[in-house]
């Protein structure tokens, strides 16, 4: 069931963007295009996790990731949510810094062998699954500069403040997520 319903929301997600690819390209709209072609191009990332021999995400993990790229490619920037709203982007990067923590303790789950759990200290959890998101957020942050340096200009109209305020919100929901981790620790 797992492995159907990650190739379906794949094909799905490549339709969408591709029709959107079309769509876009047709009306000359290079901005939006550019953003569904990006999206054609990641869709299929979870189902090449299938190849893997263990693949480490669960089923929710999945679906965040392509609750992601609706929040944030589709609604943010193809519809233009981000102009729309101002709480859009914090409210996205709060977000993502509670989903890339649930995937770090997934990350953590997959890598340390089960009869070494036990005996993995909470302060090493909490740091590892604070920081994982963390560091997601500011390679996130330097992705988006670079983007403004190069191509876009319009990642950071927020400037330094904008750049801030996204940091502060991912790092207080990866936060949270990570004083979660610690309590129960002993359902991992």
């Amino acid at each position: 069931m797992k492995k159907k319903t990650i190739i379906i929301l794949s094909i799905v997600f490549f339709i969408i963007f591709t029709g959107l690819f079309i769509f876009y390209l047709i009306k000359g709209d290079s901005t939006r295009w550019l953003v569904a072609l990006g999206g054609m191009m990641v869709s299929p990332i979870p189902a090449t996790l299938l190849f893997f021999k263990k693949n480490p995400f669960n089923l929710p993990i999945i679906i965040g990731y392509y609750f992601t790229l609706v929040y944030s490619a589709i609604l943010g920037s193809i519809a233009n949510f981000y102009y729309r709203f101002t709480w859009w982007d914090t409210s996205l990067h709060a977000y993502k810094g509670m989903y890339m923590a649930f995937v770090s303790i997934a990350i953590y789950k997959h890598l340390i062998p089960n009869n070494i759990q036990k005996d993995i200290s909470r302060p090493f959890i909490f740091l590892f699954v604070l920081s994982f998101p963390v560091m997601v957020s500011v390679l996130w942050e330097i992705y988006e500069f670079i983007g403004d340096q190069t191509f876009t200009h319009i990642m950071q109209e927020g400037g330094n403040k904008d750049t801030m305020i996204d940091l502060i919100s991912s790092t207080a929901s990866a936060l949270l997520v990570s004083i979660y981790s610690v309590c129960i620790k002993r359902r991992f």
